[in-house]
């Protein structure tokens, strides 16, 4: 039976490797986002053009076989898994470092699951008091306590799990269950274009608001969690 706990680590070794890259397999994120950045005129462009690949590059086969079995995962989550979600985030964390968010922070960290998982946290977001620019983004979501992440993570993990059901794996490239799991198609493009848009949305606009989310996505939380920070993000 797969727990929150081997979801979260599947998260954690997925991001590390983001960050740190996948020798002869995949770059760091801060390196594929600098080969983007520095082929177009405005961080605009590049996010959107990294977006435009990575979409595209979902629609072969070739993007999941070719990272084979590099994430240590329980063993009831198939290999190829962890490969669809690995191209998904990093496709997120490269949006999140383009728009200058710190990737080694458990706040960025939290917020990347959230935008893989499809979990709304504009309630969140407002309760804070963040209605940023994107210049502000970084420095303000430091503030949001610890305590509010990791409802955000529980969330995250529950969410995940409804998708690793007894029936099989559902939206995550229609993988067929067991051991040689082959990917038919690739990976499931329309999520994947969702993802995209969600993350530029997220962490280029600094609008939080997740259309077409169910209600019971959304994090609620209460306002004791926030009693150590004023209505502008600022702490007391």
């Amino acid at each position: 039976m797969i727990t929150q706990e081997d979801i979260m680590n599947l998260l954690d070794s997925c991001y590390e490797k983001c960050l740190n890259g996948i020798p002869k397999v995949s770059p760091s994120v801060e390196d594929m986002a600098a080969d983007y950045l520095k082929k177009h005129k405005s961080t605009e462009e590049a996010c959107r053009a990294m977006l435009r690949n990575q979409v595209a590059k979902c629609t072969t086969s070739g993007v999941i076989t070719g990272f084979g079995g590099f994430i240590t995962m329980p063993v009831a989550i198939p290999a190829n898994v962890g490969s669809v979600i690995y191209v998904q985030m990093r496709m997120i964390a490269c949006v999140a470092y383009m728009a200058d968010y710190e990737l080694n922070s458990d706040q960025t960290q939290t917020f990347v699951y959230a935008c893989l998982a499809g979990v709304a946290v504009n309630s969140l977001v407002k309760q804070a008091g963040i209605k940023f620019g994107v210049k502000f983004a970084n420095g303000l979501i430091k503030k949001i306590p610890g305590k509010v992440l990791t409802k955000i993570n529980q969330k995250v993990g529950f969410r995940f799990i409804t998708k690793f059901g007894t029936k099989g794996i559902v939206n995550l490239g229609k993988l067929l269950p067991g051991v040689g799991a082959v990917v038919g198609g690739g990976l499931d493009l329309v999520e994947t274009k969702i993802i995209a848009d969600r993350a530029y949305k997220w962490f280029l606009k600094g609008d939080f608001s997740v259309k077409g989310e169910a209600e019971d996505e959304t994090i609620e939380i209460d306002e004791a969690d926030f009693e150590n920070v004023t209505e502008n993000g600022e702490s007391k």
